[in-house]
């Protein structure tokens, strides 16, 4: 490990079932008058009691269930100006990762002189004056223990990242029954984002030991689990796992971060709308085996955590892990080439030559990526 190691948490992790029943008694220990809520209506089942509970307490509440798909620069702005006139002196995120990051902007940038486009980037957001509180919906993001957030920019259309200890909650409320809800298609879909969260930190030119042990136990975690959880939603023991492994990547985006799958995988949502989690595991194969000349040792420990025998040529165990990889795929009926989501071979040169332009994340690939090889890993996965 030659670089400098620095880890930020939230200042509070709660993790349990029915956790969320606490937030009240937590939202009183915090002193909060007035709460900014960011959700979604499919989790009106959850939040409606608490929300009685909270006008019970005195506690006034502003409520906004708008995020639906990944959120754009506009998106917030929409949020900043609906919430400024109510004063919220706390903003509580509950749902996906778009909901939560979004929280955790606008919690930083409300009575903020910065706008979002002055925060782009690493290190830029000087200071939040709101409360935060992050409750994650779905095991995928991680975002409510990492320090980054990432919006869409409406004027390229590009996927922007703002990464500061100030997008770090004040506490975490990580409640596994709340994503038992999520049908399965978004439960293999967010469970393989978060599995690429915690295989590309393990992998990347910047890993450490201290990630290390958070990566490969949430990739162990949630290779198995994953299938239990797509199979059966109420399947609390799998949900908890998901939960558990999805937040551990969490831990690493700040410190290492994400590679190649994600910038590769970022022109699927900017041009055609694929969801995260699902364009993130049709490429993860791929790049999985783009990668393995560069570090074949870390992808046969990949392999290992996956489930894979071990075996004394490391680049046939590695190669057993892509196969691990498709098995999992498969079995949660997740779509594994680019044309089922309506990209033609046509699409592929502009495709690449957006990806190429994500070289905060291409950075930190084990193998360097070119044009050409970007190019080469679409035409393999269309």
């Amino acid at each position: 490990m030659q670089q400098i190691l620095q880890m930020n948490f939230p200042a509070r992790l709660v993790f349990g079932n029915h956790t969320i029943a606490q937030m009240v008694d937590e939202l009183v220990h915090l002193k909060s008058s007035r709460v900014a809520i960011v959700t979604i209506p499919a989790l009106q089942y959850s939040i409606h009691p608490m929300l009685n509970q909270l006008s019970a307490a005195g506690i006034e509440v502003l409520l906004d269930e708008g995020i639906s798909t990944e959120p754009y620069f506009t998106d917030l702005d929409r949020l900043v100006d609906y919430f400024t006139p109510f004063g919220p002196d706390t903003v509580l995120g509950i749902g996906g990762g778009s909901v939560l990051d979004i929280a955790k902007l606008l919690a930083a940038l409300l009575d903020n002189e910065q706008t979002v486009h002055e925060v782009v980037g690493n290190g830029l957001l000087k200071k939040r004056t709101k409360k935060l509180i992050c409750a994650p919906a779905t095991s995928g993001t991680g975002s409510e223990v990492s320090p980054n957030a990432i919006l869409i920019d409406d004027a390229d259309g590009q996927k922007k990242g703002i990464i500061s200890p100030f997008l770090l909650p004040d506490l975490v409320l990580v409640d596994p029954v709340l994503t038992s809800s999520v049908p399965s298609s978004v439960t293999a879909a967010t469970g393989l984002d978060a599995l690429t969260h915690c295989i590309e930190a393990y992998t990347n030119k910047f890993s450490n030991p201290f990630t290390d042990v958070f990566a490969l136990e949430g990739i162990r975690l949630i290779a198995a689990n994953l299938l239990d959880a797509v199979t059966d939603g109420n399947n609390l023991e799998a949900r908890e796992k998901l939960s558990m492994g999805s937040m551990y990547g969490g831990f690493c985006l700040g410190p290492v971060n994400t590679a190649a799958v994600h910038a590769l995988a970022y022109p699927l949502g900017t041009m055609f709308h694929v969801a995260h989690g699902l364009s993130n595991a049709v490429l993860l194969p791929h790049v999985m085996e783009f990668n393995i000349p560069a570090a074949v040792e870390k992808y046969a420990a990949v392999a290992g955590a996956l489930g894979v025998a071990l075996d004394a040529d490391l680049h046939a165990m590695a190669l057993k892990g892509i196969v691990r990889i498709r098995e999992i795929m498969q079995a949660c009926n997740v779509p594994e080439n680019l044309r089922s989501m309506g990209v033609t071979q046509s699409d592929i040169p502009i495709m690449a030559q957006e990806a190429m332009k994500i070289q905060r994340l291409l950075k930190n690939n084990p193998r360097t990526v070119v044009l050409e090889d970007a190019i080469n890993i679409y035409e393999k996965t269309c």
